[in-house]
């Protein structure tokens, strides 16, 4: 029996939200060590030849299109973690999380004000159940309003929710690994271009040189792959929702392998995410709004 990409593509990025919750215990291990941009362009070089790579060995090319199109996406990601990393040094982690998982939210509204794309209504209940459990998994007492930090923050998940919705228009599946590697390429500029003024600092272990690398061809290039390729058979309401589960995964690490201790609050968290992915997975397919 042939199995439908757009059946396989809701686990392909439950896949990725995975690899995502795992980069936060290991990416912790290294950043007390290395300058933020260093590390970030070092991961995503590595990630860049790998991909450019995979590209040469199946015969692929990139187009005037493809790297058009990466250059677009490349950019909104490169400045979304820019902003997101600078918000940080302003904020809490906690209250960093919830803010950038706010795309969840925004993927759906910029999705029916741009291109008027309309959702089932099982979808807006799913972002409500999502956004709940991010709230629940990461948001703790703090003191102090809306800052600089949130500011910043939210531009960032603003930016991730335009780039999951321009992913989603020009995604298709014959071109997921072109479009991939134009976006990598352009990814791995900008960061090397934001950490090379005060020279990059490499990794000076080899314990911490086998963290970056997983990294970088785990949750760097087989992520973005995954994304790409999923979203050419899934709305971007619909990923964005899946992909949002990020930090209940990065709890279950933490849990695993960080020694924290299960909470209910993190129960009533994963409950919600799990039953947001389930109506995303049940729900009809997305259509243009009447009029369209």
């Amino acid at each position: 029996m042939k199995i439908s990409g757009r059946a396989i593509a809701p686990w392909s990025l439950v896949l990725v939200a995975v690899l995502w919750g795992s980069t936060f215990f290991s990416t912790k291990r290294l950043v007390t060590h290395l300058a933020v941009p260093d590390f970030l362009a070092v991961r995503f070089l590595i990630s860049t030849v790998v991909l450019v790579a995979a590209l040469v060995i199946r015969g692929g090319k990139l187009t005037r299109t493809t790297m058009k199109r990466g250059a677009v996406l490349g950019t909104l990601w490169a400045v979304a973690q820019l902003t997101q990393t600078i918000g940080l040094e302003h904020t809490s982690a906690s209250i960093s999380g919830f803010v950038t998982g706010l795309y969840v939210v925004l993927t759906p509204v910029f999705g029916l004000l741009i291109f008027k794309i309309r959702v089932h209504q099982r979808v807006w209940i799913a972002v409500g159940l999502a956004t709940a459990g991010l709230g629940v998994l990461t948001l703790r007492p703090e003191t102090g309003g809306l800052g600089l930090g949130e500011g910043l923050t939210i531009i960032s998940a603003a930016l991730f929710a335009i780039h999951i919705i321009i992913l989603g228009r020009w995604s298709t599946p014959s071109q997921a690994l072109p479009l991939t590697v134009a976006q990598s390429i352009v990814m791995t500029v900008i960061l090397f271009i934001i950490a090379a003024p005060d020279g990059i600092q490499l990794p000076d272990t080899g314990e911490a040189w086998i963290w970056v690398v997983y990294l970088a061809v785990f949750c760097g290039a087989l992520t973005l792959l995954l994304q790409t390729w999923a979203q050419s058979h899934l709305e971007a309401s619909k990923a964005a929702v899946i992909m949002c589960s990020e930090p209940l995964w990065a709890t279950f690490f933490a849990i695993g392998f960080g020694g924290e201790r299960p909470t209910w609050l993190f129960a009533i968290g994963a409950a919600s995410i799990l039953a947001a992915m389930y109506l995303v997975v049940r729900s009809p397919a997305a259509t243009p709004a009447p009029g369209d």
